[in-house]
């Protein structure tokens, strides 16, 4: 009723940020400030919708005060990318994701981790998790090996789209570094194309090992990187050493059972260096 009036866009924004419908509350704090740009309201209601999207370079640029910094800041030094910047990027690309990663990205780690699986593991019947499922593309790769099928994402459209494919037994919402309590346990656990948005993998491999049963198995891919330790890319994907995933797999309590140098995607039409690698829990 007032599209030209400051103060309402910045409502609007702010109910919308309540929400979580974080694209619409960003134009609507945006437009308050096509309107009056002197808006400190309206800079703030940005900085803060920028940081739930896990963008705090933006939300600096929006409105610098002690709290947005301390919080930019912090996400900024974290050894992981931002869980509500990973939860906004996928359901923004949720509606045409299989399209793009398949069609313009020629993504393959689910296909490249069932050609490990069956050269090292080959079993039917098992008990699996699809960590950072997605669509649900893993998880098409397994089911014929799934007795059970379980997947979790941080992006409620991603979970969605993938419970629209009928082949998962259970979907859940959550983050793959804090769900992993060993409450339920799984004779094989994936992570495709997922844990390039984490450095540090200390948790998750922890959680991982906690999760397995006797004699299960933790498939993943990574983007590589030569030398030692784990770094941030240009994308905003993390890249690891082979180095460090023996280390930590080590730490872990989990053996490497299988690593081969793959590339599980393109970008601007170059193949993404990378590993797929297979560790095994303890036996027994």
């Amino acid at each position: 009723m007032h599209p030209d009036v400051a103060v309402v866009a910045v409502a609007l924004g702010e109910a919308m940020l309540g929400v979580g419908l974080l694209p619409t509350a960003i134009g609507e704090f945006q437009r308050a400030l096509r309107i009056d740009p002197q808006s400190d309201d309206a800079r703030r209601g940005l900085a803060h919708a920028w940081l739930e999207a896990g963008e705090p370079e933006k939300a600096l640029e929006a409105f610098a005060d002690e709290a947005v910094t301390a919080e930019a800041e912090a996400m900024k030094a974290a050894p992981r990318s931002n869980a509500r910047y990973v939860r906004h990027l996928f359901d923004q690309f949720s509606s045409d994701y299989d399209t793009r990663m398949i069609g313009q990205l020629g993504y393959r780690a689910p296909q490249i981790l069932r050609e490990l699986f069956d050269l090292t593991i080959a079993a039917e019947g098992l008990s699996i998790l699809d960590l950072g499922c997605g669509t649900g593309l893993s998880g098409a790769a397994f089911r014929d090996v799934a007795a059970r099928l379980d997947g979790i994402d941080l992006s409620p459209r991603m979970i969605e789209k993938a419970r629209a494919r009928g082949i998962y037994d259970a979907l859940a919402v959550a983050d793959i570094e804090t769900t992993l309590d060993g409450a339920v346990r799984y004779d094989l656990i994936l992570a495709a194309d997922t844990l390039v948005y984490l450095g540090d993998l200390a948790p998750v491999f922890a959680g991982a090992a906690r999760a397995l049963a006797a004699d299960g198995h933790f498939l993943f891919t990574v983007e590589s990187q030569d030398g030692e330790g784990f770094a941030l890319g240009p994308k905003r994907r993390w890249r690891h050493s082979e180095s460090y995933l023996r280390q930590e797999a080590e730490k872990a309590g989990l053996e490497v059972s299988g690593l081969v140098a793959c590339s599980p995607r393109s970008e601007a039409g170059q193949a993404v260096p990378g590993f797929a690698v297979s560790l095994a829990g303890k036996v027994g």
